[in-house]
């Protein structure tokens, strides 16, 4: 897994069952994330992990588009508020921007990148729809998730206030994933 971050290794290995998601070792230095879409830059970490560990390497890349803000922070979400800012610094900036009057519409796009050290490529995108709350709520989940409320369920709740499963059945990488074991399945036939 083209990934240091504990908390996306943790979510992807509970929805790819039956597949070990090794994190990338320490001395493995990653692409700067310079691509325009979240293909662009999964696919820039997938082809350099793969190429380093001789292995077939899965990354990520994956954020949110606020309607009101022209699709930003989109590829840029991690460094929203700056190059290292936290979650909760770049979780208040969008709030910050987004006008509490204005369209409140936001979508997390995750794009899957599969690359074998043959170089054989393959990308798993998907969506999922929200609104972002005036304020957050919930001690589930990272990043934008305490603000993010997704217009799946009707009743009003953060990504960062939904169990798990409620959160892996709906959520973008959730859905990135399935289609990824999903196609690793027939592969396997």
């Amino acid at each position: 897994m083209a990934t240091r971050n504990e908390h996306k290794l943790r979510e992807l290995a509970a929805l790819l069952p039956g597949h070990e998601l090794v994190p990338l070792p320490a001395e493995i230095d990653m692409p700067p994330e310079t691509g325009e879409t979240f293909a662009e830059n999964a696919l820039g970490k997938a082809r350099a992990a793969a190429a380093a560990t001789r292995t077939s390497a899965l990354a990520d890349d994956s954020g949110i588009e606020a309607v009101a803000l022209g699709g930003a922070p989109g590829v840029r979400s991690a460094r929203f508020a700056g190059e290292h800012a936290s979650d909760e610094e770049n979780l208040a900036r969008l709030l910050r921007d987004v006008p509490a009057g204005g369209d409140r519409r936001v979508a997390y796009a995750c794009a899957l990148a599969l690359v074998t050290p043959e170089g054989h490529e393959r990308v798993f995108e998907a969506r999922c729809d929200g609104v972002l709350a005036e304020l957050p709520r919930g001690a589930g989940g990272f990043g934008y998730d305490p603000a993010f409320i997704p217009t799946d369920l009707s009743d009003g709740r953060t990504m960062a206030e939904l169990s798990t499963l409620e959160k892996d059945a709906i959520s973008h990488r959730g859905r990135a994933a399935r289609a990824l074991a999903g196609w690793l399945d027939t592969e396997a036939e």
